[in-house]
C-alpha cells in the first residue's frame, strides 16, 4: 500500500460506564491496522468481538488483538479534499450484553492518488482464486504433524485452511468428515463419522474431540480424541470443505461441538448456539435454495491422512 505522510488519528467514542472498565488502542500504519481491545468485566468474553468482518488475530481472558490489512475486514473508505478516511466498527455481540464502537484512521491524500474509473468488486461467491488446505498437525497446530500414529483416546490435530486471495475476508467450515479404511469412498468402504448433519461434530456426543478457538476466520482447527475404528490399519479422513461469507450462519453453514452438562455451542458465537439445536436431529434449510456454480466454487474435498490409530 502507497506511504502516507501523517499519522492517523482515532476516533472512538466511549460511554462512561466503558472506559471504566475496558481500553482500547489502535495503531493505523500506512499498511495495517492494529487495535488492542483489553478488558475487565469478568462476563465479557474478548473472543466475541469482531472487527467488521474480522475475527481477532489473538485473544487471551483479558485481550482481544487485532491486526490487519486496511484492504480487509470490510473498511469503508472515504476521499474527501486532502484527506483519506477509513472506518469501521468494533462490535460484540453475546446473550448478556452487546455493544458498538466507530473505529477511525485518517491519513494523507497521496499526491499520487486519483479514483479509478472501474473499481472491481469481488464476488465472494466466485470460484476464483481459492486454495484450500487440509491435514494433520502437532499438538500446538504450530506446525505439521510429525508422526501419523496416534494411540486409542489421545488427541489428533487437524487444521483446514483457505487462502482467500483477492476475496473479501471468509470463514472456513467443515460441513462433514468421514473417516474410512480407504483412501476413495467407495460402496466397499467403512466409515465412521466424525462430522456430519451440516457442521455438527456429532463425535464429541461420545468423546472429548471439540473444535479449538479460532484465530483466522479462514482457518479451522479441530482435536480429534482418537477413536476405536479400523485399529491398527491406515485410516483416512474425508471431508468436505466450504469458505463461507462470516455473516452468512444458519442451521446449515455452522461449525458446532457437544460440551458435556452443557449442550450442543456454536463454535463462532456460543449466544446463537440454537443454530446447533439441530444437531441430534436433521439439519435442513428452512428455506429452499438453489444452488448456484458460484456457491458451489466454494466449496472443496479433501482427504487427510493416512493415519493409524493404535491400542494403548
Amino acid at each position: 500500500m502507497m506511504a502516507f505522510s501523517r499519522q492517523c488519528v482515532l476516533f472512538f467514542c466511549l460511554l462512561d460506564a466503558f472506559s471504566v472498565y475496558a481500553d482500547m488502542r489502535l495503531d493505523c500504519r500506512p499498511d495495517f491496522v492494529t487495535l488492542v481491545w483489553t478488558e475487565s468485566r469478568i462476563h465479557v468474553d474478548p473472543s466475541l468481538l469482531r472487527l467488521g468482518s474480522c475475527f481477532p488475530t489473538s485473544v487471551t481472558a483479558m485481550e482481544a488483538v487485532f491486526s490487519v490489512d486496511l484492504n480487509d475486514c470490510n473498511f469503508d473508505r472515504l476521499v474527501t479534499g486532502d484527506q483519506m478516511i477509513y472506518t469501521n466498527d468494533l462490535t460484540y455481540i453475546s446473550s448478556h450484553e452487546s455493544f458498538s464502537h466507530p473505529v477511525v484512521c485518517v491519513y494523507d491524500r497521496p499526491k499520487d492518488w486519483f479514483p479509478l474509473i472501474y473499481d472491481p468488486v469481488f464476488n465472494t461467491h466466485g470460484e476464483a482464486g481459492l486454495v484450500f488446505h487440509a491435514g494433520l498437525m502437532n499438538d500446538d497446530f504450530s506446525g505439521p504433524a510429525v508422526s501419523n500414529t496416534f494411540p486409542l483416546g489421545s488427541s489428533i490435530p487437524v487444521m483446514a485452511s483457505v487462502e482467500e486471495a483477492t476475496h473479501q475476508p471468509l470463514l472456513l467450515l467443515l460441513e462433514e468428515c468421514l473417516a474410512a479404511d480407504t483412501p476413495q469412498l467407495v460402496p466397499e468402504s467403512n466409515v465412521y463419522t466424525v462430522i456430519g448433519n451440516k457442521g455438527c461434530l456429532v463425535d464429541s456426543r461420545v468423546s472429548r474431540s471439540r473444535f479449538e478457538p479460532r484465530i483466522k476466520s479462514s482457518e479451522i482447527k479441530v482435536s480429534l480424541q482418537a477413536f476405536r475404528f479400523a485399529l491398527g490399519k491406515e485410516v483416512f479422513i474425508h471431508c468436505k470443505l466450504l469458505a463461507w461469507d462470516p455473516m452468512g450462519l444458519d442451521n446449515t453453514k455452522k461449525a458446532c461441538h457437544y460440551v458435556k452438562d452443557h449442550g450442543w455451542e456454536l463454535l463462532d458465537n456460543p449466544a446463537y448456539s440454537n443454530l446447533c439445536d439441530c444437531c441430534d436431529s436433521s439439519c435442513k434449510s428452512r428455506k429452499a435454495r438453489s444452488i448456484g456454480s458460484g456457491e458451489l466454487g466454494l466449496r472443496h474435498k479433501a482427504v487427510i491422512g493416512p493415519l493409524t490409530i493404535t491400542e494403548t
